[in-house]
């Protein structure tokens, strides 16, 4: 059963976003349908942190989706609450590594989480959580 809130992210390439989030944040394939084109991805299914992120390419001639805008600021954020700090240094310092964009290092927050976010290579916005104490 899915979650029953779950982003549907619109990016290109998306093969290419699904071994990114796998890499990053050990993400596992749910479903995964190519479009008939052979080249572009219709929908994909990632379960990620006990939850579900949906992607698909961008496709035009079916309604008014796009990719993110380099450069651009984000009109949405990811937010994934892990229960450790050390998995934020973690996860943040695999993304920055595999062409992600460093946002905010992590750090102590004053509301009491460990705290960071980055840009993915295709331009979505991920904010990492964690308590700081367990």
């Amino acid at each position: 059963m899915r979650p029953p809130v779950a982003p549907y992210l619109t990016v290109s390439p998306a093969m290419a976003a699904i071994g990114f989030y796998t890499a990053v944040f050990g993400a596992e394939q749910k479903a995964l349908m190519p479009a008939l084109d052979g080249l572009r991805v219709m929908h994909c299914e990632l379960a990620i942190n006990g939850g579900s992120i949906m992607l698909a390419d961008a496709f035009p001639e079916f309604g008014n989706t796009r990719v993110p805008i380099p450069n651009e600021p984000a009109i949405m954020s990811v937010s994934l609450e892990f229960p450790a700090a050390q998995k934020v240094d973690e996860i943040y310092e695999r993304a920055v590594s595999l062409g992600g964009k460093a946002e905010t290092s992590p750090t102590n927050s004053f509301w009491g989480t460990r705290f960071a976010t980055f840009r993915d290579p295709f331009g979505h916005r991920w904010i990492l959580n964690a308590p700081l104490s367990p």
